[in-house]
C-alpha cells in the first residue's frame, strides 16, 4: 500500500525505526469505530494485522460485529481501556510481540467511553513496550448528528468528559456520517472540534470511508508536541468516569418474534432514547436462517441480515444497552417478552 502523507509527517518518520507501529481507534459510543475497523480488515492492502478489540458491555457483540478476516482479533471485555484493564492491554501486547512474525502492524478499536491519554501513555510508560512498538497515530471517530449533545453535556465535578478528551487528544479526526446532517450543522461541528483540537486533520466521510493510507502508517503521534501541551501527561494520573453511565446486557437462547421485536425497540427508543448512548445485538429471529444485526445510536436504529446460523448452533440472541441510568429489570423483560417461547431471564 502506498503511504500518502504530508512533509510534515514525512519528516516525523525515521527509517531506521523498526518498531511495529500502533493506531488507536477512539471515539464515542456510536461514532463508527467498528465499521472503520471493518474497512480496515477487508481492504485489499497486503498488510497482517492484529485488533485488540476493548468492550464496555457486560456482553461481548463487537466479535460478531466484526467481519471474518486472518487477523488475529483478543477481545478486552467488561471494562474500560484506559483504566480497569489497562494492564490487560500490556499483557496482550507482551503476548503478541511474542509472535512478532506473525503480524506487520496492531490497531487497537477502545471502549466508546475511554479516554485515549492514558492508553497513549502505556507506550512510552513501560520500557519493553516502549523499545517495541510505535505509536503511529490517534485516530478518532466523530458522529457528526450528536457530538454536539456530548460535547456539551454538564458532567458532575471531577468527572470527564469522555467526548472531548477523545478529540483534544486526536492526530486525526474522522468526521463521520456527515450525511445525516446539513451544511448548516456541519460547519458549526467543524467549528467546534477546532475550537478543542485545531492541529489534527479532519477527514469528512460517510459510513467511515477513508483512504486508509490516511490513517495508517502517518507517522502522526508527536510525544514533544503533547508534552508542550500537556506537560503531565507522562504522569499516570488516575481518571474519574461518569457513574451513571453503565451497560446493560442481555445473552438469552431462543428465537425472536419479529413483530414484538420491532414495538419494543420502538417504543424503547421512542421514549428512553435521550439516556440510551449506544445499542448493538445480534439476534435469532423466528423463521429466518440468518443473524439479525442490529446496532443503534440514541433514537437512530439500523439492521441488516448476518451470517447464516451454522448446523446445529445455539439460537443465542447478544444485545448490550450503554447509556445513563438504564433500568436492568425493564431491559431484562422487555426483550424476554419478545422471545416467541417463554425463557428464563439471565441477568
Amino acid at each position: 500500500m502506498t503511504t500518502e502523507t504530508t512533509v510534515h509527517e514525512t519528516a516525523l518518520a525515521d527509517p531506521e525505526d523498526t518498531r511495529v507501529p500502533v493506531t488507536v481507534l477512539t471515539g464515542f459510543l456510536g461514532s463508527g469505530k467498528t465499521t472503520l475497523l471493518n474497512r480496515i480488515l477487508t481492504e485489499q492492502h497486503g498488510l497482517r494485522i492484529a485488533v485488540i478489540e476493548n468492550e464496555f458491555g457486560e456482553v461481548g457483540v463487537d466479535d460478531a460485529l466484526v467481519l471474518d478476516a486472518q487477523e488475529e482479533i483478543f477481545e478486552m471485555n467488561n471494562g474500560c481501556i484506559c483504566c480497569t484493564v489497562r494492564g490487560d492491554l500490556i499483557r496482550i501486547l507482551g503476548a503478541l510481540m511474542r509472535r512478532r512474525e506473525r503480524f506487520d502492524r496492531i490497531v487497537i478499536e477502545t471502549t466508546g467511553l475511554a479516554d485515549p491519554a492514558p492508553v497513549a501513555q502505556t507506550f512510552f510508560m513501560d520500557d519493553e513496550i516502549a523499545s517495541q512498538l510505535r505509536l503511529d497515530a490517534i485516530v478518532t471517530l466523530v458522529d457528526a448528528a450528536h457530538i454536539l449533545t456530548h460535547l456539551d453535556e454538564v458532567k458532575p465535578e471531577g468527572v470527564e468528559n469522555e467526548a472531548l478528551e477523545q478529540i483534544a487528544f486526536a492526530d486525526k479526526i474522522v468526521l463521520n456520517k456527515t450525511d445525516l446532517v446539513d451544511h448548516q450543522a456541519l460547519a458549526e461541528v467543524i467549528a467546534r472540534i477546532r475550537a478543542v483540537n485545531a492541529l489534527a486533520e479532519i477527514l469528512p466521510a460517510q459510513q467511515a470511508e477513508v483512504d486508509l493510507p490516511k490513517v495508517l502508517d502517518v507517522h502522526a503521534f508527536d510525544l514533544d508536541r503533547v508534552l508542550e501541551t500537556d506537560p503531565q501527561f507522562l504522569t499516570d494520573t488516575e481518571h474519574q468516569h461518569d457513574t451513571t453511565v453503565t451497560s446493560v446486557g442481555i445473552d438469552l437462547e431462543g428465537e425472536v418474534d419479529e413483530d414484538r421485536l420491532n414495538t419494543w425497540l420502538g417504543t424503547l427508543l421512542r421514549t428512553k432514547g435521550a439516556d440510551i448512548f449506544r445499542s448493538k445485538g445480534i439476534l435469532a429471529v423466528a423463521g429466518s436462517e440468518r443473524q439479525y444485526v442490529f446496532q443503534g445510536v440514541h433514537m437512530l436504529l439500523e439492521g441488516e441480515n448476518g451470517r447464516q446460523w451454522e448446523l446445529g448452533e445455539p439460537r443465542r440472541n447478544r444485545l448490550v444497552f450503554i447509556g445513563r441510568n438504564l433500568d436492568r429489570d425493564a431491559l431484562n423483560q422487555g426483550f424476554a417478552a419478545c422471545l416467541a417461547a417463554t425463557v428464563a431471564v439471565t441477568a
